[in-house]
């Protein structure tokens, strides 16, 4: 009613409401678009903790950044990484974008790495050594025993791959699998074991 009638007063000593009219939508569509992402977050964030898909302590990637949840915000959500980056996270992007939840429904995480030995090693031999070397890193779970596969013949070695569980990615995947790195390296040493070097034939023509 205030409104209503300051308006009407305007328009009785004259004033020309056109201007005005056009005006308050200009700022009214600049106010729109400024605050559709603020919006968009604030719905996000409430869609997040409605439906529970990421909450503190989860471990995370999205896009280059792997951390864990540090906490839930309105517009954002702090996700701290192992070298002590703390990045601000719209919510939307984590509604919107591929986000991997390493601990979503469990904490069981499978790693893979991949290797290559000679071929005049004996693969079955090689599929052995490599799950007793994974199997004796700490932080590999023993309850959920490590799996070797051949994989390829490669052209200078035979191409395999390692499989092995662990239940704390918040202690860091690139320190585990180097771990394991160093554990096959030892046992390829103490039997004999080789990993080739790359081999190219050269011909030269006269």
């Amino acid at each position: 009613m205030y409104a209503a009638a300051f308006f009407i007063g305007l328009k009785t000593v004259g004033v020309d409401l056109t201007g005005l009219a056009v005006l308050s939508g200009a700022i009214g569509v600049g106010l729109g678009f400024g605050l559709q992402k603020v919006v968009s977050n604030l719905v996000s964030g409430i869609i997040i903790l409605l439906d529970k898909s990421i909450k503190p302590g989860d471990v995370i990637s999205l896009g280059e950044t792997f951390g864990w949840i540090n906490s839930l915000g309105a517009r954002y959500v702090s996700v701290v990484t192992r070298d002590g980056k703390e990045y601000l996270i719209p919510n939307e992007d984590l509604i919107t974008s591929q986000v991997v939840n390493w601990s979503h429904s469990n904490e069981f995480v499978r790693l893979d790495i991949k290797f290559g030995t000679a071929y005049q090693d004996d693969p079955y031999k090689v599929r052995k050594l490599a799950i007793e070397a994974a199997m004796s890193v700490d932080r590999v779970m023993k309850s959920k025993p490590a799996v070797c596969h051949v994989i390829g013949f490669g052209d200078s070695s035979v191409d395999y791959v390692l499989r092995f569980w662990i239940t704390d990615p918040t202690g860091g995947l690139t320190n585990i699998r180097g771990n394991v790195y160093l554990a096959l390296w030892d046992a390829f040493q103490a039997n004999d074991t080789s990993i080739p070097y790359p081999q190219r034939e050269i011909k030269m023509l006269d």
